[in-house]
């Protein structure tokens, strides 16, 4: 294991995991206490978790990435660097969570969720903007949300919703392209719809 890597106590690291390597002057992968780090992750240099990491197989953690306490990066997930997910968020098998966006407390990501960060892909030098999920919202399995958008607070993306324009709080947005309705009264508790 890299010495540029502080791991809190109680921390489960599979023998292939691997910790890129840093260069001079790069902060160290910091783990809390508690990690769980599955078979085949790649975690990069100044990346900090909380207490409670878990990792699916194969997840990818790029630099500069914060992560709150008890977070769960499924398997295959990429998270790719300079992001800022809060506690308690779930981003399951296969989501996708690019640079310069916030995720805040219990967010759920359905499986391949793609959220993006670049309005015209190759064509125009603009500043990447990802998108900003707010807390208890939920975003579904192979949902696309697009660079800039604000996802509200206890708002749910349905699954296959492709989101162009922001969420408000507790609305469901659905269809291509998505449109909001009013949610149902909410069961007890966050991301149960």
């Amino acid at each position: 294991m890299s010495t540029n890597v502080q791991l809190g106590e109680n921390c489960d690291i599979d023998a292939s995991v691997r910790f890129e390597s840093a260069g001079p002057g790069t902060r160290p992968v910091r783990l809390g206490d508690g990690a769980t780090v599955r078979s085949g992750t790649i975690i990069y240099p100044d990346v900090t978790a909380g207490p409670n990491l878990t990792t699916g197989h194969n997840a990818v953690i790029r630099e500069g990435t914060t992560l709150g306490a008890d977070v769960v990066v499924g398997t295959d997930v990429v998270v790719d660097g300079r992001a800022s997910i809060g506690s308690r968020v779930s981003m399951q098998t296969g989501a996708y969570v690019p640079p310069e966006t916030t995720i805040a407390d219990d967010v759920f990501l359905g499986p391949h969720a793609v959220l993006t960060n670049d309005p015209y892909p190759l064509r125009e030098d603009v500043p990447l903007t990802g998108p900003a999920i707010q807390s208890d919202a939920s975003v579904g399995a192979n949902a696309t949300v697009l660079p800039g958008v604000t996802v509200g607070e206890r708002a749910f993306v349905a699954a296959g919703a492709v989101v162009t324009e922001d969420v408000p709080p507790d609305t469901l947005a659905k269809g291509v392209p998505a449109t909001h309705h009013e949610l149902p009264e909410p069961l007890d508790g966050p991301n149960v719809y």
